[in-house]
């Protein structure tokens, strides 16, 4: 008999079903070959400091560093019985060979070598590796199975991974709790990630914004830019300083003649997108839909294992192998409409797809190849809305593979006139390509605006000239798409591919756990969503202050990442690994006891199902505005402590987020409530009338205006629809 052991319930039934396996037991299917059997995921886990040694329930700085020479692990109470069944299954004498069939991945190697170790069980494995989970699939990964052997040094790289995070998070969190006197979480991969949005809030808090101008010529049937062409850098060559200036010079051309005095053509390539790997689909599904990196790896999770729609999301190539090649024609012969319609566009030479090293690459290929449709039709219209719309992203990248460079002429005209030039720029579509297969042009790629067929020594007349006045922009605040771009790279958000390529094994954490990184950073109020937008908490700011760089630098964490890739392909020892950490774990240690620094964290309170929040605080010498009673700060909002008795007054602390406006703290709070108005880099806020209004720089009339009376929705209740027609 063959033991197959599954990561989870649904999988061990799909296995079962196609080795024809029906013989239904607890926590088991059996066959006349093979018993499939299942974990909960992780069966078993490393013990809590506590549970090596009584002294260690306490925490005190004596105790650290917590530097075991091994980490016991221990049975999950909770799926203790699971555990139990997989434990009896691989020591029956029946069973002669055991089958690992955990995701073929870091973690499912550790999921399954942790149950085999602590099973205490010594027969020989076999490893399934598969990368979709159709029948088709699963029976070719059983014909085609590899030995266990294979990949111990996969399972070596992930025990070396978990036993990292417990030797760092536990010493390094304990430390600067104490230290501090507030509940830390400090981790080897999450307070890097922290730094790179600390770094980005600095960045938009410390921006000065500077005044300029932009002149622009209307020929009468296009229009021109002035700029300065002994500045080169484009964004910077037509900007004016003063309005003076630039009234100046459109007083001068107004009503003039103009002539062309160049018309430069050029024409030019896009190479169709890559293949996504699971980084650049959680990307563009963020900047597309909206959606977080975790909600996109749930819903391409559910296209894997329960809709067999997608193969293995969890990958970190933008490849395919080239055997691969019989597999690909099937999977986009087997496309559903709208898809197979769009497979038109693709130029088969005798019927055969194109071969391109940009989709072919078995040198770029690791664990897994990059995320396709399966040779199955999936029928759209039987996947949620969600895994619908995260499935067109991935049809319609696959087909815009195989297509066509998109070539368009770009024309760059240049327009003197009385000794001032100005520059046009347009595009004209030559060959549609790649682009046919979506829907509508990239927006962030838009063309320039089509042009009159214009030629050297054309001659116009200026029909008027406008000054604009603008102003430069900060830096964006990280969303979900930026910041993985950012962590892939370790803090670096490169988007030339071919760097990238060169990066990949020195990021923060891997394409699977950087979603689950994220949202642990909201959890324990290091960070919170604003919209699309992630920022850094005043919590999580104090951390990466009171941290040294040694655990918040993303670079030198990318590192330890890129030393447990080697490990992985068996070029790096673990014990000259796990050494580095036991150092990093005592220096941190020290670090929090020694070189402790006047920070004061605010008290937290969990709530329900542990969730953490701000105890509430009150706003010293100030008062409501409508009522005179003491004011307090909450997690989301500064509100009337009398609320309970009635008084709506609420200032929400992300109110003006919509204008791009400030987040309010404490300190704006208190001003503008003492005096009613507060002026900053960015604008003025005014608290007057029962409004809060924000004005831009600049301008003259509020950008935005906010109630402060709170007013609770009515439970079951939906605002009003307008009419048709109005």
């Amino acid at each position: 008999m063959i033991l197959v052991v599954a990561e989870k319930p649904s999988v061990g039934r799909d296995i079962a079903r196609v080795l024809r396996c029906t013989k239904k037991g607890e926590g088991y299917i059996a066959g006349d070959s093979h018993t499939i059997t299942w974990a909960y995921g992780h069966l078993v886990t490393l013990v809590e400091p506590d549970e090596l040694a009584e002294r260690y329930k306490k925490w005190r700085m004596e105790d650290l560093p917590i530097l075991p020479e091994s980490i016991p692990t221990k049975v999950i109470p909770k799926t203790r019985s699971q555990f139990s069944v997989i434990k009896k299954l691989m020591l029956d004498p029946a069973v002669t060979r055991i089958i690992c069939a955990t995701d073929a991945g870091r973690e499912g190697e550790l999921i399954f070598g942790l149950i085999y170790e602590k099973a205490g069980c010594k027969k020989p494995v076999d490893r399934l590796w598969i990368s979709s989970m159709t029948d088709a699939a699963i029976r070719e990964g059983f014909d085609t199975l590899k030995p266990g052997a294979a990949y111990e040094g996969l399972y070596q790289s992930a025990v070396c991974r978990s036993q990292a995070d417990w030797l760092v998070g536990m010493n390094a969190s304990r430390a600067f709790t104490l230290a501090y006197g507030a509940l830390l979480s400090v981790g080897r991969v999450q307070t890097p990630t922290l730094a790179i949005l600390v770094r980005r809030l600095k960045e938009i808090r410390d921006f000065q914004p500077e005044e300029y101008y932009t002149l622009t010529a209307d020929f009468g049937d296009y229009k021109g830019t002035w700029f300065d062409p002994a500045i080169k850098e484009e964004k910077l060559n037509t900007r004016l300083k003063d309005k003076a200036s630039a009234d100046e010079r459109a007083k001068k051309v107004r009503k003039q003649p103009a002539v062309v005095e160049s018309a430069a053509r050029e024409e030019k390539r896009e190479l169709p997108p890559q293949l996504f790997d699971l980084t650049t689909l959680q990307r563009e599904a963020n900047r597309v839909l909206g959606f977080t990196a975790d909600k996109t790896l749930k819903v391409a999770q559910s296209l894997y294992e329960a809709k067999k729609a997608i193969t293995y999301p969890r990958t970190d190539s933008r490849f395919l192998p080239k055997d691969m090649v019989p597999r690909v024609y099937k999977a986009m012969d087997s496309l559903a409409e709208p898809y197979r319609g769009l497979t038109q566009h693709i130029e088969r030479k005798e019927g055969k797809l194109p071969f391109s090293r940009r989709v072919y690459d078995d040198a770029k290929v690791s664990d897994h190849h990059a995320i396709i449709p399966t040779p199955q039709t999936t029928d759209p219209a039987r996947l949620t809305p969600d895994e619908r719309a995260l499935f067109d992203l991935i049809a319609r990248r696959f087909v815009a593979a195989f297509c066509p460079a998109h070539v368009y002429e770009a024309l760059r005209v240049i327009t003197l006139c009385e000794g001032e030039r100005f520059k046009t720029l347009g595009r004209t579509t030559l060959i549609p390509g790649w682009k046919q297969v979506y829907q509508q042009p990239d927006k962030a790629e838009g063309d320039e605006a089509a042009l009159p067929a214009l030629k050297e020594g054309d001659g116009r007349t200026v029909a008027g000239a406008s000054v604009k006045k603008e102003s430069t922009k900060p830096p964006p605040p990280h969303t979900d798409a930026s910041l993985l771009l950012s962590m892939e790279n370790a803090g670096r958000e490169i988007e030339d591919e071919a760097l990238r390529e060169q990066m990949k094994g020195a990021g923060l954490g891997t394409p699977a756990t950087r979603a689950a990184i994220i949202e642990r950073l909201i959890q324990v109020r290091y960070a919170q969503r604003r919209g699309k937008a992630i920022f850094a908490t005043d919590k999580g700011e104090k951390l990466i202050e009171a941290v040294p760089d040694e655990i918040a630098s993303p670079e030198m964490t990318g590192r330890w990442e890129q030393a447990l890739t080697r490990i992985a392909q068996g070029q790096q020892d673990t014990d000259r690994f796990m050494e580095g950490i036991r150092r990093l774990s005592a220096f941190l240690t020290a670090h929090a006891r020694d070189e402790r620094k006047d920070i004061a964290f605010e008290k937290e309170v969990r709530g329900r199902g542990g969730k953490v929040r701000a105890a509430v605080k009150l706003l010293p010498d100030v008062a409501c505005p409508l009522c005179g009673q003491p004011v307090q700060e909450t997690d989301r909002a500064f509100g009337c402590t009398a609320w309970k008795a009635g008084c709506p007054f609420t200032l929400w602390k992300d109110a003006l987020a919509r204008a791009n406006g400030p987040r309010l703290t404490a300190a704006i709070a208190q001003r503008l409530l003492r005096e009613g108005q507060v002026q900053g880099s960015t604008g003025t806020l005014v608290l007057a009338e029962e409004h809060l209004r924000f004005t831009i720089k600049g301008e003259d009339t509020p950008t935005i205006s906010i109630p402060v009376r709170y007013v609770k929705k009515a439970a079951g209740t939906k605002a009003a629809k307008a009419p048709k027609g109005r």
